[in-house]
């Protein structure tokens, strides 16, 4: 009775993994470089838990049938305690399995760190030594995307697109609310948080439209935080970039501190232009009139704990000047970050 109920519930689960075939299943099917190296990943890994889980599963079968009450031809043993071929398989097989995949794990994980720049196009195609990756500045707004492009001096909402085997380097930053920037064909989710930047490099390989998203629950309006990702040829994207640049819109920072109050269901939005230093003052959350940005905040700051070490005297003096010429070498620093 025990079996039957056991190989019923496995006729279900086998019949509704076949009636979900028809999903989608873009993780499984990327079309980027990166995100198929971490589907392989995914896979050898399920692979080698496996080669513990299937035979034990099937010996669990195989002792509840050969030693059921009713089979009179078991050997019966209540005696036996032990073996040693037993328990060098017992432990050893799990052993090198987790060896393996410590290893593979290992390598992985450094060779698709999200802020590695990529060195391959696909595995065929090492990226040519003077080719440029696109650069993106992705700000997760509520309850919208914000993409600017500082080479072409344009921006997007809730659309973005970038050339077929190209790399992409994407600043991800957000204005309030922790988000996750993930376009699944491309590669692995990234956290989006306000005051902070993260990196991601990925490259598409196949043309299309592949959806992107927030995997990070940010409030009423994070299920729609949707966008399309356009994977273009060149001349297509060329073409793109023409027709945001033909809109009559313009993105400076008073058009942004409207654009950042939360909505939902934002259409796409195409901005001819963009002021250069806004995506600084985002990320330095220092966008509206008269505001301190952190990064001068932590600087004054730094200073005046410095400052604190000397006299009175000489901190009012030396330290004037001293804070002057470092502000000055400071400004320089911050602009060839910029």
């Amino acid at each position: 009775m025990q079996i039957a109920k056991f190989l019923r519930g496995v006729v279900l689960t086998l019949l509704a993994a076949a009636l979900l075939t028809g999903c989608d299943t873009v993780v499984m099917s990327p079309s980027g470089d990166i995100a198929m190296q971490q589907r392989d990943l995914l896979v050898w890994a399920t692979i080698l838990m496996l080669l513990v889980i299937v035979p034990v599963i099937v010996l669990t079968l195989w002792f509840a049938w050969r030693y059921r009450e009713t089979n009179e031809d078991a050997t019966y043993a209540p005696e036996w305690t032990h073996s040693t071929v037993l328990e060098l398989v017992i432990w050893s097989v799990p052993l090198l399995i987790i060896i393996a995949l410590g290893a593979m794990t290992w390598v992985g994980t450094h060779k698709l760190d999200p802020y590695r720049p990529l060195d391959r196009i696909d595995a065929q195609t090492p990226v040519p030594a003077d080719l440029e990756p696109l650069t993106v500045e992705v700000v997760a707004l509520d309850w919208k995307w914000l993409f600017i492009y500082p080479e072409q001096g344009i921006a997007t909402v809730n659309e973005l697109a970038a050339p077929v085997d190209h790399p992409i380097r994407f600043k991800i930053t957000a204005s309030t609310m922790m988000n996750s920037f993930f376009i699944p064909a491309l590669a692995g989710q990234i956290y989006a948080m306000a005051g902070m930047e993260t990196k991601l490099h990925g490259v598409i390989n196949e043309p299309g439209v592949y959806k992107g998203f927030s995997a990070n629950y940010s409030g009423a309006g994070y299920s729609h935080m949707k966008f399309d990702f356009h994977g273009l040829s060149e001349a297509d994207f060329d073409a793109w970039v023409a027709k945001v640049k033909a809109s009559d819109l313009s993105l400076d920072r008073d058009t942004y501190l409207e654009l950042e109050v939360p909505s939902a269901k934002v259409p796409v939005m195409l901005y001819a232009d963009v002021d250069p230093t806004l995506y600084h003052g985002i990320l330095n959350r220092c966008v509206a009139p008269g505001t301190v940005c952190m990064e001068d905040m932590m600087y004054h700051s730094g200073m005046g704990q410095h400052g604190g070490h000397h006299g009175e005297a000489e901190a009012g003096h030396e330290g004037q000047d001293h804070h002057e010429g470092s502000h000055a070498s400071h400004g320089e620093h911050g602009g060839h970050h910029d």
